[in-house]
């Protein structure tokens, strides 16, 4: 049976992901920024978490973790290499290694850039893939502790991905990407439609993800980025951009 996947919006634009598997009964949330939103909608569901996936240690996509710790016992399961500064992180991960819930099997995939050791989710079998803070929906992560060698190669392997993977992001930037978008690449007529659909749902208090890696290949100009040094030029300008 398919994943049940429920966005939970939490503090001021981010979003955790409640994770279901029907079959087993099991339960996971991925980047918990605050608690009780996640505890609330996952009790709205009849769901209880049993585990926690962190992709990255930054306080608004683990923030969480000790409510949901101590209301459920939950077990923290995120990037080794980023141990020293995820509290209570009982099971560490790296590149290449799996990960499940119920028979559904991630791969983990190391993404440093936007932190270190940032690490994202592949559901290869389910088409889904948590990003975190590296792929946005029309965007890319800021590179605070790495550089655009390794978020160039970040976006590269996300556009291999089959282009129906559903991408599960950790923030609503869409509309703020998408004006960035209009000026790093004019003459896209997709983004363009894109940029209306998206102004019309968030007028409208919808959000705009996920989204989907073949949307993001025809419109993000960061995951169309041919070379290393494109991305940092669209980074640095997406960094000063205040339209």
């Amino acid at each position: 049976m398919p994943l049940e996947i429920v966005r939970v919006t939490v503090l001021s634009d981010n979003y955790s992901w409640l994770v279901h598997d029907s079959a087993s009964g099991e339960t996971m949330v991925v980047d918990p920024g605050e608690a009780q939103p996640v505890l609330d909608a996952a009790a709205a569901c009849g769901w209880s978490i049993g585990a926690i996936w962190i992709t990255h240690w930054h306080p608004d996509h683990t923030g969480g973790n000790a409510g949901v710790v101590t209301a459920t016992g939950a077990k923290v399961i995120g990037p080794e290499a980023e141990r020293a500064k995820i509290v209570g992180l009982d099971q560490g991960l790296a590149e290449g290694d799996t990960v499940r819930l119920g028979d559904h099997s991630a791969t983990v995939m190391e993404v440093p850039s936007h932190t270190a050791g940032h690490i994202a989710f592949h559901f290869a079998d389910d088409a889904a893939i948590f990003t975190g803070d590296t792929l946005f929906a029309m965007g890319c992560g800021r590179l605070f502790e790495g550089d655009a060698t390794q978020m160039h190669a970040n976006m590269t392997r996300f556009a291999a991905l089959p282009e129906h993977t559903q991408v599960y992001c950790g923030h609503e930037y869409t509309q703020s990407n998408g004006r960035y978008a209009l000026v790093a690449e004019p003459d896209n007529l997709a983004i363009r439609d894109r940029v209306a659909r998206v102004d019309a749902a968030r007028a409208a208090n919808e959000p705009t993800v996920p989204t989907t890696i073949g949307e993001e290949l025809a419109t993000n100009p960061f995951l169309r980025a041919p070379d290393a040094a494109t991305l940092a030029r669209l980074r640095q300008g997406k960094d000063d951009f205040r339209g």
